[in-house]
């Protein structure tokens, strides 16, 4: 069989169909792996500089689609970082409210502050990075 006679796989078919409808509302709705996105940030094997630590709001946190990173700050002075990348099926998070980050492919939830899973379907924790303040920027990742 040719490439071009391969039918699409069932995952591109639903993510296909996941896009077409959330197109209406601004969303991207699969952006898993092997897609749209990497699977892993580039925190894994490289210090990624990810900018002001003002950005990430004390007793909230911040997400870095394009890095794949999810920063939190749960106290003044304090830091977390995880990969951003759903655990459950490889979408990249979409949502962060205070200290809470939710995917919207499946609905996973997930405590910013711990990385731990608060909502299924995801029954593993978000992989946590390293993360230093330098020169008041936040750096992700191993140490330089």
């Amino acid at each position: 069989m040719h490439d071009d006679e391969r039918s699409p796989s069932r995952r591109s078919l639903l993510c296909g169909a996941a896009a077409a409808g959330a197109a209406g509302l601004g969303l991207t709705a699969c952006s898993g792996a092997g897609e749209e996105w990497p699977k892993s940030p580039a925190a894994e094997s490289e210090a990624v500089g990810i900018g002001s630590a003002d950005s990430v709001p004390v007793g909230g946190a911040r997400l870095y689609r394009d890095d794949r990173l999810l920063v939190s700050q749960p106290e003044r002075g304090t830091y977390r970082a995880f990969s951003a990348v759903c655990t459950h099926g490889g979408c990249v998070l979409s949502s962060v409210e205070k200290l809470e980050a939710g995917c919207a492919c499946h609905g996973s939830r997930f405590d910013a502050g711990t990385g731990k899973v608060l909502q299924s379907p995801a029954t593993t924790d978000l992989p946590e990075y390293p993360v230093r303040l330098k020169d008041g920027s936040l750096v992700v990742g191993p140490a330089d």
